[in-house]
Formats: structure tokens, C-alpha cells, sequence
């Protein structure tokens, strides 16, 4: 059902403070005055009261291989339910969802769902899980969670395709709740964040930090973007992050960048690019490193980190063939990050 109602419930996250109201979401901290809304567009002050106005209220639904988020190590094989919302607590100049993250309320056609209808969408997709997911689950945390607990009740595992820019406490809330995140980390300087996305770094590598302590199912993604991002010496200090601070099993996905939205000026990232940054990602000790938005070669494949044996081939979006043990290399027994 179509609707262009506003969804009052109550957000969570916020504080008064004199006739103003502080999220407390995302870094951002937004101080609300009344009648007015979050950098994000759709949290709102009425009389001193914050309210998510896309609760229960989607943009996009569609079933998509996992492997489309990308998440290589998440139920491998299998479809998921994807869903997202509108606006986003990020301004990427690059956004490649821009129709839907920079989408104001009231002027996009929504889909009213409960939590009940996505795990319904997920029957009748042959869904494994649901993703949230094409704009910022984050600023849906209200909704998200609740419909991510009822997906768990039916059998269904859940992720976040995200920006990572979250607060500590919203993210240690969704700790059983949200089964795996591939977070998306933009670049590795904060000047990046600063002119391109609006926002900074550091919140984005704790809350990768903070995901992995929980027991979430971390895959990280650099979008390459040649002139802004794309220098070896920046890779090659992203890489040794991932592997010091999150572990040489978590699954680093570089990708090729497509002109879009107000960076149509720049060209699209050189394969060898791409294949650079590979190689620094690997030589600074990352087990499972992969390339997407290119014909990748056997670069998108999973390989044992112990034997080199192809344990999962894939070709595009799917899976062609494992050699498994159960969540395990099926020749040498080495464990592997996988999901199942």
C-alpha cells in the first residue's frame, strides 16, 4: 500500500535540552529545534519530542543474491530480502542511491510494511535473510530492529549494508539483532570524509571495531576513486588497519567506481588500480580479499588462506561451485569466517 502519511512513532536516541531535542544516532548529534528535522531528513522535533518519520516505511523492496551487498561469507548461494527507506546521515557526491538518500518526505511514493510483511516477503522470495539496505539502515534503526527480531523469530538471518556512521550505543543495541554488516569505509583520511561525505572517519572505524566485538559478521568495502581515494600508500594503511585492529579473516571488498551524481567529472578506477590495491591488501596479511564492479577474474573467488584451495567460485552475483566442509575448507579443515 502506497502512502504519504507521516509514520509518528517515537525515535530512540535523543535528549532534551531547553525547547531543542540532541540525537544521539549518529555522530552528528543533531540539535533539533522544534518543528525542524536532523541533518538525515527524516527525524523530527515536535514539542520537544523526536520522531522517525520512516517507520515502517520502505522506498525499495527486492530479492537479491547476498552476494549483490557484497557479502561473500554471509550465506553464500543464497537470496535476500532487501529493503530501504529514504535520506541518509552521510552526503556522498558519489551516492549511487542519490534518488532515494537525498529524497525529501512527503515527495517520494513509500510502501507501508510491518514487521510481519518483511518476513513475509522473505517467504515468498525464498529469502534467507533480510538486508537492510540502498540507503542508510541507521537512520531506520527503529524500525530495522523490531522487524530484525521478528525475521529471527521466523527462522531468517539479518544484515546492514552501511555507511558505519553510528553511535556506540545504537550499534550495541543491535548485538543479536543484526547478524552480519558489510560497512562501507569510504576512504582512509579524514579529509575524504570531510569534503566528499560530509562526515568524519574515526566514528567509522570504531563502530567497525565495535561490530566485530559483538560477534556481528564484519565485510568492509573501499570504493576506489581515482584522484580522492585511490593512492597505494592510503590502501596500503587501510589494509594494515583492517588486518591489526578487526583480524586478517574479515573480507575486504575494493571496487571499481562508476561516475555518478556530482562526480560525474572523474573516470571510472583502472583495473590495475583494482588490482594494486589487491595485491597491498594481501601483502599486508588480509585472508579474503576480493574486486566488484569489474569482471574480476577469479579475484571475486574464495581461496583457503592455509592450502590456496578454491573453496567457493563465483561468476558475477553467483555461486558456481564449493568445495566445503561444512563452514570449512573442504581439503585442509581451515576455518574460513563463513556463515552458514
Amino acid at each position: 500500500m502506497s502512502t504519504s502519511v507521516h509514520a509518528s512513532h517515537e525515535a530512540q536516541f535523543y535528549s532534551r535540552e531547553g525547547g531543542k531535542v540532541r540525537c544521539s544516532l549518529c555522530p552528528h548529534s543533531c540539535l533539533i529545534a522544534d518543528g525542524r528535522r536532523g541533518l538525515c531528513g527524516v527525524r523530527e522535533n515536535r514539542s520537544g519530542t523526536l520522531y522517525s518519520l520512516i517507520y515502517g516505511l520502505a522506498s525499495s523492496i527486492h530479492a537479491d543474491p547476498i552476494e549483490k551487498k557484497p557479502l561473500f561469507h554471509f550465506l553464500p548461494g543464497s537470496t535476500s530480502i532487501s529493503l530501504g527507506s529514504i535520506g541518509c546521515n552521510l552526503f556522498c557526491q558519489h551516492c549511487q542511491n542519490y534518488s532515494i538518500s537525498k529524497a525529501k518526505f512527503g515527495q517520494f511514493d513509500l510502501t507501508e510494511l510491518t514487521p510481519g510483511d518483511v518476513v513475509r516477503y522473505a517467504g515468498t522470495t525464498g529469502s534467507s535473510s533480510v538486508s537492510w539496505t540502498y540507503n542508510e539502515p541507521t537512520i531506520w534503526h527503529e524500525f530495522t530492529t523490531v522487524a530484525s527480531k521478528a525475521a529471527h523469530v521466523a527462522g531468517l538471518k539479518t544484515n546492514y549494508v552501511t555507511n558505519g556512521y553510528i553511535q556506540e550505543a545504537p550499534l550495541r543495541e543491535l548485538k543479536g539483532v543484526i547478524d552480519a554488516m558489510n560497512i562501507d569505509v569510504k576512504a582512509f583520511n579524514e579529509g575524504f570524509y570531510k569534503k566528499i561525505c560530509g562526515g568524519t572517519l574515526a566514528p567509522v572505524l570504531k563502530a567497525c571495531e565495535v561490530a566485530v566485538e559483538l560477534g556481528i559478521h564484519v565485510e568492509l568495502t573501499y570504493l576506489i576513486i581515482p584522484e580522492h581515494n585511490d593512492s597505494m600508500d592510503e590502501i596500503s594503511q587501510f589494509s594494515k588497519w583492517v588486518v591489526d585492529a578487526l583480524g586478517a579473516e574479515v573480507p575486504i571488498h575494493f571496487s571499481a567506481f562508476h561516475p555518478d551524481y556530482k562526480l560525474t567529472n572523474l573516470p571510472r578506477t583502472p583495473e590495475r588500480t583494482l588490482s594494486h590495491a589487491y595485491d597491498q591488501a594481501k601483502k599486508a596479511g588480509a585472508e579474503f580479499v576480493y574486486l566488484g564492479n569489474i569482471l574480476a577474474g577469479d579475484k571475486d573467488d574464495t581461496r583457503c588462506p592455509k592450502c590456496g584451495t578454491r573453496v567457493i567460485e563465483r561468476e558475477g552475483f553467483s555461486v558456481r561451485s564449493s568445495n566445503l566442509k561444512g563452514n570449512r575448507c573442504g581439503k585442509c579443515g581451515a576455518e574460513l569466517n563463513l556463515v552458514l
